[in-house]
Order: C-alpha cells, then sequence, then structure tokens
C-alpha cells in the first residue's frame, strides 16, 4: 500500500462526500489527528480498519489499498456491447455497459466472454402477435439450466430471469432485430441473432 496514494485517495472521496476528518474518525472511533495523517501519506491504516474505511468511503477495498481511482470510460449507448457477470458461489446476476470491477460474495468476478451459438445450441424463436416465444429442450434441472434470457439492441435491453423447475418458455416484446443472449450454468454465455 503507497501511503501517499492511499492518503490523497482518503481526502478526495471524504471531500466528495461532504465528510470531515472528525466524521470518519468518529465513525470509525479512532481520533481526527490519524485520519489526517492518513491523508498526509505520514501513515496507512491499519488492516483491521480498512473494510470498515471502504465502506465509509464507498469504494471496494482493493481500490482502497491500491490509492488508485479512475473514472471509467464513457462507451456510447449501444447496449449491444454490455457486459454479462455471474458470481460463481451464489449464481447473481450483474451487468454493465463498460469497463468495471465487478465482485460478489467477497470475490472479484470476470466478464464472461459471449460465444456464438451452434445450430444444436440455439434456443427457438417464434414471432406471436409482436413478441419473441422463445424456447428450449435444453435440460433445466438445479445443475444444469439456463437462468436469464436477455434481448439487445442498440438502446434497449430487456431480461427474462428463468429458474431451474421451469421450462423455458419466454415471451420477449419484439423491439426491433437485435441480439438474443442466454447463460448455460454449465456451458457458458451465447448469443445468436434474431
Amino acid at each position: 500500500m503507497d501511503c501517499d496514494k492511499t492518503g490523497q485517495l482518503i481526502f478526495r472521496i471524504r471531500k466528495e462526500k461532504g465528510l470531515t476528518q472528525k466524521n470518519i474518525a468518529d465513525s470509525m472511533n479512532i481520533s481526527d489527528k490519524t485520519v489526517s495523517k492518513w491523508e498526509r501519506g505520514l501513515g496507512c491504516p491499519d488492516v483491521s480498519l480498512l473494510p470498515e474505511l471502504a465502506n465509509i468511503l464507498g469504494i471496494d477495498m482493493e481500490t482502497l489499498l491500491s490509492g488508485d481511482m479512475e473514472a471509467g470510460q464513457f462507451v456510447g449507448g449501444n447496449m449491444k456491447n454490455i457486459k454479462f457477470y455471474v458470481c460463481p458461489s451464489c449464481g447473481n446476476l450483474l451487468t454493465s455497459t463498460g469497463e468495471a470491477n465487478i465482485s460478489c460474495c467477497g470475490k472479484k468476478i470476470s466478464e464472461l466472454e459471449p460465444k456464438k451459438a451452434a445450430e444444436e445450441e440455439k434456443l427457438t424463436v417464434e414471432l406471436i402477435e409482436n413478441d419473441y416465444y422463445i424456447t428450449s429442450n435444453h435440460e433445466m434441472t438445479k445443475e444444469n439450466y439456463i437462468p436469464f434470457v436477455a434481448l439487445l439492441n442498440g438502446d434497449t435491453l430487456l431480461l427474462k430471469k428463468q429458474y431451474p423447475e421451469w421450462g423455458l418458455q419466454v415471451r420477449i416484446p419484439r423491439i426491433s432485430h437485435g441480439k438474443l443472449v442466454y447463460y448455460s450454468t454449465t456451458k457458458g454465455l451465447f448469443y445468436q441473432i434474431v
């Protein structure tokens, strides 16, 4: 941990949040002189204080330890390029439209790499009353199922959550042509054009 960088980060975020050194010190049951020392780079927070300090500042511990918090680059509004993340521990689904540090259950999660669905992996898509009716004969057991199906186009994301006990039968409004994305718990993330 670089005390100067971490101190500058603590100072910057504290100011952005409108907090005083005393506010932080009182929340953590330490002296405001200790917070001042950190911000001037004359010392670093004790490792036992890092989780609480990160929580007060609203940042993750990795950012606090590195002292580096770069803003994500603005990436237009094209939802076709959205990134999907699934927590391997709890199955939580997260998305981002640009570069992001995503974590869940205390672990950093990597983005899923979408693969173009082979003919035998494609979902069946029918047009019924201006909706896409999507089905599959994919096994839907607790060990192997499709937890979500999403339709993406330039500015829209329509996502339907699925559960292992259900057979896959989803209706998604047809907004236009786009990319149909779905995730298999055993095979990964797939896409097909509709």
